[in-house]
């Protein structure tokens, strides 16, 4: 995925594991340990059901690729309202 700078999710609690691999930029990742900034070359991986809001506010945005265990379905990621 390639996001750019400004862009963000609403927050949800997906219903499976999400692996992300940045491979440009920062993908900052707000979730119940704090907000971390991750960098090419990183990965997160948040737990099903965690509650999580990805977003992209550094200049250039950010490239990366997410593995989502069972595979993502639509229905099965809770956005919150907004």
């Amino acid at each position: 995925m390639r996001s750019p700078r400004g862009w963000s999710e609403p927050g949800q609690r997906p219903e499976f594991d999400e692996y992300s691999v940045v491979l440009a930029g920062t993908l900052v990742v707000e979730g119940r340990s704090g907000i971390h900034a991750i960098g090419a070359g990183q990965a997160v991986i948040v737990e099903k059901g965690e509650w999580v809001r990805y977003g992209t506010p550094h200049e250039g945005g950010a490239e990366d690729t997410a593995v989502c265990v069972p595979a993502f379905r639509p229905g099965r990621v809770h956005k919150d309202d907004g």
